[in-house]
């Protein structure tokens, strides 16, 4: 391994907490998993909660682009504490790479809250103990995030934090052409927003990551997905990186 793949390889186990330790387990039952989450992210010190699977992912996907010089910045929408986004930055630093921005979307103030009558299950999720009490609508502040990225040493002007809410700050966004687009956005209406706001200005090669698609006892993130992809007919194949996370590369 060279330098540069050491450093990224001990950043993503620093920033998921399994340097030392074992992060849970997504194929464990539910209520083994999210005992396990709680303690391990949520109540630890991690900065991300992506399994490694998608760590592994997320650095590929920008690895690629880059050597394949597909045009575009790279971009979260839902970043919890920033890690995700961290890395990517990382990523960028590590290839020497100078005219590419890191946008880190985020409310800051934890997930909306969905509508009851159009996204049941989101709302009973949402108004859930767990999801209240303990994971409190995974909110991390702006301060907090800028602190984890200057923690790093990687808070400098290609890092661009854009905050609100998806419907209102994507649409005007000042980006111009994205490679890869991460969405974490968790609800439907939050992948949504994100799918309607920067397909458009995904360049062909570049990459979606999904990263709840799989997941259907608690969000329609799949429903958001699933219609945006026939509404535009979009054809490539999805590819599953783990349980729950999905990803495809456009082609035109």
């Amino acid at each position: 391994m060279t330098a540069a793949d050491l450093y990224l390889d001990l950043l993503k186990k620093v920033l998921t907490n399994t340097l030392f330790d074992r992060e849970p387990d997504v194929e464990a039952s539910q209520a083994e998993f999210i005992l396990g989450f709680l303690q391990h992210y949520i109540r630890g010190p991690a900065i991300s909660m992506l399994p490694l699977a998608r760590m592994d992912n997320l650095e590929a996907c920008v690895k690629d682009v880059v050597a394949r010089n597909v045009p575009g910045d790279v971009i979260e929408t839902g970043v919890w504490r920033g890690g995700a986004t961290i890395f990517m930055r990382a990523i960028l630093k590590s290839l020497g790479v100078t005219d590419r921005s890191v946008w880190v979307a985020d409310s800051f103030e934890g997930l909306p809250e969905p509508d009851a009558e159009l996204f049941p299950k989101e709302a009973k999720a949402y108004h859930g103990v767990v999801m209240q009490r303990e994971f409190q609508h995974l909110a991390a502040s702006l301060e907090d995030v800028r602190g984890n990225f200057s923690a790093f040493g990687l808070l400098d002007s290609q890092v661009c934090f854009l905050k609100g809410w998806f419907k209102d700050t994507l649409p005007t966004a000042p980006i111009e052409r994205l490679a890869v687009m991460r969405l974490d956005g968790d609800y439907y209406e939050s992948t949504m927003d994100a799918l309607r706001s920067l397909y458009a200005k995904l360049s062909v090669g570049g990459y979606v990551i999904v990263d709840d698609y799989g997941e259907e006892d608690w969000t329609y993130c799949r429903q958001a997905v699933d219609e945006f992809r026939a509404a535009h007919h979009i054809t490539e194949p999805m590819i599953g990186v783990d349980r729950s996370c999905v990803y495809w590369q456009r082609s035109v």
